[in-house]
């Protein structure tokens, strides 16, 4: 039983909760998520099945697309609605025009200082279980990038409690919540993030994702193959090359880009191939096989 599984998380689920709920389900014990989602939002959490856990490494590299609600006026020790309001701010007004100008500030290549409230490992402690501690630790700023930011419906003045919805596109790593604080800051009103849904994935949509009660009823049949999230380039393979490649050999390959390779041999999907050049000759490297030899 090896492949992907595209599942909609619900509210209240952490995303070890969703794992476990589908190793019971199937049976199985070595499926992994590709990217934690808070309890309280929801949306897609792709997990990778048998074999297909040693891919979870490329997938976390892969973007994320999120539909939320700002709440502004009012500042949490979480950044959501989780948390214990900290500060608030009565006498207010922002016009749209503002609200957009501040968002463009913090689009593009920048610097995120992790959550209290988040998973983040400092010294083998998530800052979660130091935070409810009542710790506060110095954590290092992370290196993300929103390609986009849109609000919707456009509104007049926005003042204590106003609430706009947004899509934000973003890299992996990003804490959405933080980015909503950040512009709250910003615009020196404060604000926390009300609402979460996770709409992409990588290549996985909320279209196409199931319930766990789906997963249930149907099991491994709602299992997408291996090679299904991956969005490098592919390369095929010979029979005496693709043999060679699952035996830890490299291959040389006519590849015209260097870089991550989907292989695929006279039966199918292999694995992970890296393609670098050496002199005149270009060579296919084993990353990760995913068959048996």
């Amino acid at each position: 039983m090896h492949g992907v599984l595209n599942i909609l998380k619900p509210p209240g689920m952490t995303s070890h909760d969703v794992v476990v709920a589908a190793r019971r389900i199937l049976g199985i014990k070595r499926i992994g998520h590709t990217g934690t989602l808070d309890p309280a939002a929801a949306g897609v959490l792709p997990l990778c099945v048998g074999r297909a856990a040693r891919l979870v490494e490329f997938l976390q590299e892969q973007d994320k697309v999120y539909r939320g609600e700002i709440t502004f006026g009012i500042v949490t020790d979480t950044q959501d609605g989780t948390g214990t309001i900290i500060r608030e701010a009565d006498d207010f007004a922002i016009s749209w025009e503002e609200l957009i100008e501040a968002s463009r500030k913090l689009q593009g290549p920048s610097k995120q200082l992790p959550p209290m409230a988040s998973a983040v490992k400092v010294k083998g402690k998530r800052l979660y279980e130091l935070a409810r501690r009542g710790q506060e630790v110095a954590r290092t700023p992370r290196s993300i990038h929103i390609f986009s930011w849109r609000f919707f419906p456009k509104q007049g003045s926005l003042t204590k409690n106003s609430r706009v919805m947004f899509d934000i596109h973003c890299s992996k790593g990003t804490y959405v919540r933080t980015a909503v604080h950040d512009l709250g800051e910003l615009l020196g009103c404060g604000a926390y993030l009300s609402f979460l849904l996770r709409t992409r994935s990588g290549t996985f949509n909320l279209d196409d994702a199931i319930t766990l009660e789906e997963l249930a009823e149907h099991g491994e049949a709602r299992l997408l193959p291996m090679d299904a999230p991956l969005d490098f380039p592919p390369l095929t393979l010979a029979e005496g090359e693709a043999d060679r490649f699952i035996h830890g050999g490299v291959v040389p390959v006519a590849a015209e880009e260097d870089g991550l390779v989907r292989v695929y041999g006279p039966k199918g999907f292999l694995g992970v191939g890296q393609v670098d050049k050496k002199g005149k000759t270009k060579y296919c490297r084993p990353v990760k096989v995913l068959v048996d030899p």
